[in-house]
């Protein structure tokens, strides 16, 4: 039953001529499946549809061939062939009493053309919009602009053959060719397309145009529209031109979707911005349409959502990343279980597999990406043949994570960790600079623990080997996590070495409050890791007052940050304050540093160097137990394979999903079937 407090949220909202059964909305976003790969798509969404999303979008979908995004897998609806596979995408949402929505677009200046060798198409010739791809865009000639727009009209009535019920006109993150034509930057015609105001915003008003043509009142019309540009010199501003568009529009589309641009601002991570924080940019739209609107902005409170509602901010709450933590958020929800809510921590791990273009991943939902693939599903175990009684060494992730699936399905868990608080690593990592969020990893899992007769929890337990090998389970299962090298062992540098410095210290020890201790003085912040580690160590050194120098061997700084979109913000944070940053500069066994374009060996006073490369596991006792219980003693998480913390969780649940059924079906594969053309 629904509480009276979140009603509104179940209201039902006309959207043109469909009728959205909630305000739930689960906002177009990349699967990293593809065209290519429709059953692990189709399942993903059609997770959400059950978990009570009353509108299901699907990503960023190419026209035509000459829109191809290379190594980023999207949909396509390049002509009559595609119509099956999206038709059974539909009824796959659909199934659940879902609205069905299809964001059709056009790359532009932001589309490669590799696979297809057409030119890339543009307002103007000039490069293209990814600066380290050496490919220029053709200025589109009016016969251009015409074909653009049949194409476009092309695959909006096949998405409608299809059955989709809502078909977008894509103007957003600065990756449509509307965009393209709208920007100052990118458009330098002096044709009708050119220029003014109008004339830039004429082709996505034609668009729009056409599309309402095409749906002829039996799909609705929605505009994805990034109404401001933060930090991009001469970009859209939701107080200038981005309000301007939304303005002359207002009433044309039958939906507004609303955002920031570009995507590191639209998807930016916990650390640098709190749930909500599109608002102020966005909550001026519903004051100059009467269109229902949404908007994104890491939402997983529903009270955050109720307010968004009441105060006339949005019509429907959009979500991409918390409907991917949580695909059964809303039905939480409606039921009132808010502490079951597997809140989205805002990692952006789920962001990172587009730059691989691999099927997405996510620190809190281990299952998604594999509903179709291994069957898993995010509320719902495997069925368990035999009930065992199971011994976990260690509440971290990998742990933690183990125990909850184990328990889910009826198992009997024993958990033991020597810590006075369970969470392991991300008890500790969320105590540096902007990763508080990921206390959720642990909070929710001890929550669903505390929940269930069949899980006991023991903290501050010191358990020897004897204590495990004789106690009374059938598996052992150490989750024990790893400890961070100091002998200079990390992505670059793979032989130990004899660092003479007088003072080495490792994550570990500043995690443990090493940096309480010292005083005021230089900290050497060297990165061989690359991830986020590093620079919340450095920024927290310099937050306690402590003069910081980071250095790591590769060209740029916290390099695979730039996955989860916040390698700029950490560069800027570093720099506001105060941190000296010296990329190419390698360690050496001396404890000296060396510029490793010219051989130059720097001179770098510090008193204490924190080396952040490689981890050890903590396995220490797993060959002795599978001596004394072969066969029933394994590994999860850190303890196995150190990683990251969506790996321990992802090891954690895979070690569970094995213990529950011993000989799972192999996973399934996409084929490709050939036929004759």
């Amino acid at each position: 039953m629904t509480s009276d407090r979140y009603s509104v949220l179940f209201e039902p909202v006309t959207i043109g001529p469909v009728i959205a059964p909630n305000r739930f909305y689960a906002a177009p976003h990349a699967t990293g499946h593809g065209w290519n790969q429709p059953h692990g798509a189709n399942a993903l969404r059609a997770m959400k549809a059950e978990g009570g999303w009353g509108t299901v979008a699907v990503q960023m979908t190419e026209i035509a061939p000459d829109t191809d995004m290379a190594s980023h897998p999207m949909e396509r609806i390049w002509d009559d062939s595609d119509i099956p596979r999206h038709a059974a995408q539909v009824e796959a949402i659909k199934k659940h009493g879902s609205l069905s929505a299809i964001e059709i677009a056009h790359g532009g200046m932001r589309a490669r053309n590799f696979t297809t060798g057409t030119s890339v198409i543009g307002p103007s010739a000039l490069p293209i919009l990814r600066p380290e791809v050496p490919v220029q865009a053709r200025a589109m000639t009016a016969a251009d602009i015409k074909s653009f727009r049949e194409s476009h009209k092309a695959a909006a009535r096949r998405a409608k053959a299809a059955g989709y019920d809502i078909i977008y006109v894509y103007a957003a993150h600065d990756l449509s060719i509307l965009n393209n034509f709208l920007s100052l930057r990118t458009n330098q015609r002096s044709d009708d397309y050119g220029g003014s105001f109008e004339n830039r915003l004429r082709l996505i008003r034609e668009v729009l145009e056409d599309t309402l043509e095409v749906a002829a009142g039996e799909q609705a019309v929605a505009i994805r529209f990034s109404v401001a540009e933060p930090g991009k010199i001469g970009g859209l501003r939701h107080d200038g031109e981005g309000r301007d568009v939304v303005e002359a529009l207002a009433e044309l589309p039958d939906l507004w979707d609303v955002n920031i641009s570009g995507w590191s601002n639209d998807s930016a991570t916990a650390r640098f911005s709190e749930e909500g924080f599109q608002q102020p940019y966005t909550e001026f739209v519903k004051t100059v349409t009467s269109k229902p609107v949404v908007g994104v902005g890491r939402y997983t409170s529903p009270d955050k959502m109720v307010s968004l509602i009441n105060k006339g901010h949005l019509d429907l709450i959009g979500a991409a990343r918390p409907s991917i933590a949580d695909p059964f958020l809303p039905q939480k929800i409606k039921e009132d279980r808010i502490e079951d809510i597997r809140e989205c921590i805002g990692c952006n791990i789920c962001v990172s597999m587009d730059a691989y273009g691999v099927p997405v991943r996510c620190t809190q939902n281990p299952t998604i990406s594999e509903e179709w693939r291994q069957g898993w599903h995010p509320e719902s175990p495997a069925i368990t043949k035999q009930l065992q009684s199971h011994l976990i060494i260690g509440a971290g992730p990998a742990g933690l994570e183990c125990a909850a699936t184990l328990t889910r399905a009826g198992h009997k868990v024993t958990i033991a960790d020597t810590a006075k608080e369970a969470g392991g690593r991300v008890t500790r990592e969320a105590r540096l600079p902007g990763l508080a969020s990921f206390i959720r990893v642990r909070d929710y899992r001890v929550y669903q623990l505390s929940q269930k007769a069949n899980a006991h929890l023991y903290l501050d337990s010191e358990m020897s080997l004897g204590d495990i090998e004789t106690f009374d389970a059938e598996n052992i299962i150490l989750a024990t996590g790893a400890h961070w090298r100091s002998d200079g062992v990390g992505s670059s540098q793979l032989e130990p070495q004899l660092i003479s410095h007088p003072n080495v210290l490792t994550p570990d020890d500043i995690m443990e409050g090493v940096l309480d201790k010292l005083a005021t003085s230089t900290v050497t912040v060297y990165d061989d890791d690359h991830f986020y580690m590093a620079s919340c160590i450095a920024e927290a050194a310099a937050v306690a007052g402590h003069s910081v120098t980071y250095l790591t061997p590769l060209p740029s700084i916290a390099t695979w940050t730039d996955f989860t979109l916040d390698q700029q913000r950490i560069i800027d944070r570093l720099a506001s304050l105060g941190v000296t940053m010296l990329p190419n500069v390698s360690l050496c066994s001396d404890g000296t540093f060396k510029q490793s374009l010219s051989g130059e060996i720097l001179d770098i006073d510090s008193s204490s160097l924190v080396v952040v490369g490689a981890r050890k596991p903590n396995d220490d006792m797993f060959d002795a137990l599978n001596v004394a219980r072969a066969g029933c003693v394994y590994r999860a998480g850190d303890c196995l394979t150190p990683g990251i913390i969506q790996a321990a969780v992802l090891s954690g649940h895979t070690l569970a999903q094995h213990l529950l059924n011993r000989k799972p079906p192999p996973a399934k594969r996409e084929q490709i079937l050939l036929q004759t053309i």
